[in-house]
């Protein structure tokens, strides 16, 4: 079955400040993060926030059961126009008894595979992952 288009409405509400929807989610873009995240603090949400469900995923699937599961995303970006992001960490912190190999397999699977995010942006950013285990 074929993945449906996603679409996103967009309606200026003043200033830099935007309303959205898609489909039945809504959120507000500020260009200065006060009202909703700036756009590009919405891409790394929607970054982080792909490889950890997709971390999560492929742990529940693979019967590593945990009790906590945690990301820290760092994106830099450049200093001239147009600001773009070009190096990001992505820091997992797993609670439980998991084993580091399976940590380390599913945030790569997610890198190289699954993470259509990671996928629909730039392969040039130098991307780096870490992760830690904690009983």
């Amino acid at each position: 079955m074929p993945k449906a288009s996603t679409t996103v409405d967009l309606t200026w509400a003043g200033d830099l400040v935007l309303s959205g929807t898609s489909d039945r989610a809504s959120m507000t873009l500020d260009s200065s993060g006060v009202a909703g995240p700036s756009p590009v603090q919405a891409l790394a949400f929607a970054l982080a926030g792909c490889m950890t469900m997709d971390v999560g995923y492929i742990l529940t699937k693979g019967h590593q059961p945990f009790r906590a599961l945690r990301s820290h995303l760092i994106a830099d970006r450049a200093q001239e126009e147009p600001h773009r992001i070009v190096q990001m960490h992505l820091q997992v912190t797993i609670e439980g008894d998991v084993p580091a190999d399976a940590v380390a397999r599913a945030i790569a699977l997610s890198y190289e595979k699954y993470c259509s995010v990671w996928h629909s942006m730039r392969q040039d950013i130098v991307f780096t992952t870490s992760y830690d285990v904690q009983p």
